[in-house]
Formats: structure tokens, C-alpha cells, sequence
């Protein structure tokens, strides 16, 4: 019977994990309008609902951290699965506004549990194996993202119940934590000298992964901008009927897949001019959805914005996996999500602010502003960080331990 490496086997669990968290957030997105007229919420009612998903998720995302650096990267088996229940539990039980809100909390905490711990577990597979395999799992997300909306939408148009597509969700998680569960190593990794096996004591330097969690805001803000944003502008601005208007979300996910399994062929002595470029084309992207005159060119403009937004997560993850000792890889990655996520928050809020005063093709060009921004920072908040770019060797029979190096190759 073959051996099975160890790093293939933390592959085998990033890339279940993803497909699960992938599915779930497919279902959940072309869920939404059954969920909203099953629960008989307006449109004010739906928005705030949906802020119960953040309320849920930030601190889950704080906390998962710590509890992985303490018990092992297992667990991860377990919050997918508790993914797929809590989305289940809300799309049954969400018959009003209080039934929907904790039902949204439930999902933001196992979500922003999930995610945590699936990056956790990418993070040590690319350490482990020197393999760009956070861009590929963000790859496998995304691809998982557009079949789940298509079949969900699919189930939807065959009159299944809203209850249906998460369940099939709920049966994927619970296979793919079933994987989950053997592919990972039972034991807690192996501490730092001083430190006690399971422990939490590490010295963690969070001045660079804030940094990094900075260029990680602007990246999700304009991301998140045009996902939100896209059909709005399709509809509103260029008129396109709600055909042609639901075909930009699914594009721009589309792409996004593309644009990850693409880069993640590329060495990764390669990621600052990913960084930079990848935000240069974004913004133009972004400009060029500005002008727009007719949906072909806008469509072009989406393409554009998330070929360029889609490897910049991924990207700047992979630096900070090369760059952090194993026993704070968990805290390490709850930091860089968190701070990112708040842009993954604020960008839809800050195209809203800035239509209300220059219309949605003025705020598509604030939407530029923020790729220009993030092109023109990202290598000196890299430089600040003295984080490496370039990974060490693949650990073979120890825990690498990683800080933040005194060069920049």
C-alpha cells in the first residue's frame, strides 16, 4: 500500500475545504431572493439581516486562530461541517426577520471559522510542499462558487423548496469533512524550543501582518465593489434586462477561477509583479467599466477588474504562509483575514457612498482610485513588512519556523 506524503495529504484537505466552503457561498448568493421572500423581508430588512453575517464572523475569525495554534489544524473537518448545518438551519428556519438574523449569525460564525482554518491549512500545505496552493485552492473556490449558483438556480427553476440546494451542501460538507478529517495529522504541530507542546506562548510580530492585512483591505474593497456592485450597474446604468444583468456576478467569478489556477503556474519569486500588476489591471478594469457605453464593453471592464483583483488575496496569503513560525500560523492568518475582510465589508459601503453623490459611474472611478492605491503601496508595505517572498525550503522532518527575514530577496 503506497505511503502517502504528509503534504499531500494537507494538499488533499485545503482543496476539500475549499470545494465545501465554495459550494456553500454559491448556494448561498442565488439563494438569497427565495431566502428574502420566504422570510417576508423588504430590501431595508434584507440588508441589515445580511449584517448579522459579518456580527457573527469577525470575532469567530479572531478566536479560531488561537484554538487551532492550541489543538491542530483537525478541527477544520468539523467547522466545515458545521458550515454546511448552519446554512441548512437557516435556509429552514428563516420565516421572519429574528428567525433570519440568527440564523445569519450562526453562519458568520462557522464561516468565518471555516475560513480561517481552511487558509490555516493552505498556509502549512504551500510551507510544507513549496507549492502555490492557496492561489489554486482560491481557484477551486471560486469554480465551486459558479456550480453551486448554477445548480442551486437550476433546482430553483425546477420549483425545489428553498431548503433543497442546502442540503446538498450540507451532504458535500459532511464528505468533504469526512476527508478533512483523515487527510489531517492528529497531533498538534510541533512547538518552538521554550514553548509547551500545544501551547499558544509563540512571539508573534503583528506590525507586518497588519501591513499585509492592509493591502489585503484594498484588494477585497475593490473585489467585493464590483461583485456587489456589477449587476447594479448593469441594470441602472445601462439598462440591461435582468438576464444580461445576473450574467455579471457569474462572469466575474468565472474569471476569477481562470486568473487563479494561471497564476498559481507562476513561481512565486513572481508575486510582487503579480501584486502590482494585478491592481494596475484592476483599476483599469474598473475605469473602464466607468465609461461604459454599451453592456459589451462593461462586461469587458468586469472581466478586466477581476482578472486583476482575483490572485491579490491569494497572493499576499502566500507571503505571509512562508513568513510566520507554525505554532502562530493560525493567530497569524486570523489577523490577515480579519483586516482584509473589513474591506471585503467596506467596499460595497463605499461605492454606495459615492454614487449617492457622483452616480455609479463616478463611483466605479473611486473604485479605480483603490487599485491605484493598492499598486502604489504594495512594495513598500511589502518592504515594511521584511517579509520574504521567495519560500525556504519545503520542511521535511520538522515544523519550519519562519519570522519575518531581515532582507527582501
Amino acid at each position: 500500500m503506497p505511503v502517502v506524503s504528509p503534504h499531500r495529504q494537507l494538499v488533499t484537505a485545503t482543496y476539500l475545504s475549499s470545494t465545501a466552503f465554495g459550494a456553500f457561498w454559491g448556494t448561498w448568493g442565488s439563494a438569497v431572493p427565495r431566502v428574502r421572500d420566504q422570510a417576508g423581508l423588504d430590501a431595508g430588512q434584507l440588508g441589515t439581516a445580511l449584517l448579522f453575517i459579518s456580527a457573527g464572523a469577525l470575532p469567530a475569525m479572531l478566536l479560531t486562530g488561537r484554538a487551532l495554534d492550541r489543538w491542530g489544524l483537525r478541527p477544520t473537518a468539523l467547522l466545515v461541517v458545521a458550515l454546511g448545518g448552519a446554512g441548512l438551519a437557516a435556509g429552514v428556519t428563516a420565516h421572519g426577520f429574528p428567525s433570519l438574523c440568527a440564523g445569519l449569525v450562526a453562519v458568520g460564525i462557522a464561516s468565518g471559522a471555516a475560513d480561517v482554518a481552511m487558509n490555516s491549512v493552505g498556509g502549512r500545505a504551500e510551507q510544507r510542499s513549496g507549492r502555490p496552493i492557496i492561489t489554486r485552492a482560491g481557484a477551486v473556490f471560486s469554480t465551486a462558487v459558479v456550480a453551486s449558483s448554477l445548480g442551486t438556480g437550476a433546482a430553483f427553476a425546477h420549483g425545489a423548496p428553498t431548503w433543497v440546494p442546502f442540503a446538498g451542501v450540507l451532504l458535500l460538507s459532511v464528505l468533504a469533512g469526512a476527508g478533512i478529517h483523515r487527510a489531517l495529522p492528529r497531533h498538534v504541530s510541533a512547538p518552538e524550543p521554550g514553548v509547551p507542546a500545544g501551547g499558544t506562548g509563540s512571539r508573534l510580530p503583528v506590525v507586518p501582518l497588519l501591513l499585509v492585512g492592509v493591502l489585503g483591505a484594498l484588494a477585497f474593497a475593490s473585489e467585493n465593489a464590483h461583485q456587489s456592485w456589477g449587476a447594479v450597474f448593469m441594470a441602472d446604468v445601462l439598462a440591461a434586462g435582468p438576464g444580461l444583468s445576473a450574467t455579471a456576478p457569474a462572469a466575474f467569478a468565472a474569471v476569477v477561477a481562470a486568473t487563479r489556477f494561471a497564476v498559481s503556474t507562476l513561481p512565486p519569486k513572481y508575486a510582487r509583479p503579480v501584486l502590482v500588476l494585478g491592481a494596475v489591471v484592476a483599476a483599469g478594469g474598473a475605469a473602464l467599466l466607468a465609461h461604459a457605453p454599451t453592456v459589451p464593453v462593461a462586461l469587458a471592464g468586469l472581466v478586466l477588474a477581476a482578472a486583476g483583483t482575483a490572485a491579490l488575496f491569494p497572493t499576499l496569503l502566500s507571503i505571509v504562509s512562508r513568513n510566520v513560525v507554525e505554532s502562530a500560523r493560525g493567530r497569524a492568518t486570523s489577523i490577515v483575514t480579519v483586516v482584509s475582510y473589513l474591506g471585503f465589508l467596506l467596499g460595497p459601503v463605499y461605492v454606495g457612498l459615492w454614487a449617492s453623490g457622483t452616480g455609479l459611474r463616478g463611483a466605479m472611478v473611486a473604485v479605480a482610485a483603490l487599485g491605484l492605491a493598492l499598486a502604489a503601496l504594495t512594495l513598500p508595505l511589502l518592504a515594511l513588512s521584511r517579509y520574504a517572498v521567495t519560500p525556504r525550503p519545503p520542511a521535511r522532518h520538522a515544523e519550519s519556523v519562519a519570522v519575518p527575514s531581515t532582507h527582501s530577496p
